[in-house]
């Protein structure tokens, strides 16, 4: 990398046509305002680096959230519209949360979204289906198409935590995600034809889409169930890749009042409840 950018090289994924690199600032130097300065100490001092992803086009085009744009150089056009078409826009947006329009940026140059201290993971798929996350989705190379995927039961819709609907990313590419905890905690499984993961809580990141997902009793019984504690599981089985990230719910429970004093004396992660 240039010596002239102030940041380093951490993951990188290229294709034909596009090079998706994450980079991050190696320290931040601070601020006039002596708050934000202090905040930059502690983000230094916790090793915490504010991050943007670049992606480099050839005569290609990227697909990007609106407003994810921060800058970008080069023979480039931004362009806005409803991938799939307006009812399949208007899908991902009610029963996802990702937005209506998506923009795409086509050409050749240098491209900069907006950066930001979270985490992000890049996927390489080759004629293939994830399911991810609602909100996950980040951005994504040529090829590949943003959409929203009904669960296959009831159970999982209704006691899955995950709603009736969850984002769908298919075909050719390189798509990025936002990850909830640094990528080096997430946990990957592959899993065998039949086999299953159990889990406590809603903190299953992202799964191959011929993996199935459904709620299912923790004890042999609803009553064991409910006094096991461990109320009802998310439960993949495979074959297939599930990713999963086990730090998601510690760092949620530290933002909230006494989150320490409670961290010291477990009461279990159990977040899907009967």
């Amino acid at each position: 990398m240039t010596n002239n950018y102030p940041f380093e090289l951490v993951e990188s994924e290229t294709i034909a046509g596009a090079v998706f690199e994450v980079v991050q600032y190696k320290n931040l130097k601070g601020s006039d305002d002596l708050e934000v300065a202090e905040k930059v100490f502690f983000a230094n001092q916790a090793d915490i680096h504010l991050k943007m992803l670049r992606v480099t086009l050839d005569k290609s085009e990227l697909l990007i959230e609106p407003g994810a744009l921060y800058f970008m150089k080069g023979t480039l056009q931004l362009e806005s519209g409803v991938q799939g078409g307006i009812a399949k826009g208007l899908m991902r947006k009610f029963m996802t949360g990702e937005t209506l329009f998506q923009s795409r940026i086509k050409g050749s140059g240098e491209i900069y979204l907006e950066p930001s201290f979270g985490h992000y993971m890049l996927f390489n798929i080759d004629k293939d289906a994830l399911i991810l996350d609602k909100r996950a989705f980040h951005c994504a190379s040529a090829g590949l198409e943003v959409s929203a995927k009904i669960q296959q039961n009831v159970s999982s819709a209704l006691f899955g935590g995950e709603g009736f609907f969850q984002t769908q990313v298919k075909g050719t590419g390189i798509v990025v995600l936002n990850s909830p905890v640094p990528v080096s905690e997430l946990l990957t499984y592959d899993l065998a034809a039949g086999e299953k993961l159990s889990v406590d809580g809603n903190f299953a990141f992202v799964r191959t889409a011929n993996v199935s997902f459904h709620a299912e009793k923790s004890g042999k019984s609803l009553f064991q169930s409910v006094t096991s504690g461990e109320g009802l599981l998310q439960t993949f089985t495979g074959p297939g890749m599930v990713w999963i990230a086990p730090t998601q719910g510690v760092y949620d429970k530290m933002k909230m009042n006494n989150s320490i004093a409670n961290l010291s004396h477990a009461q279990g992660s159990m977040g899907t409840r009967t």
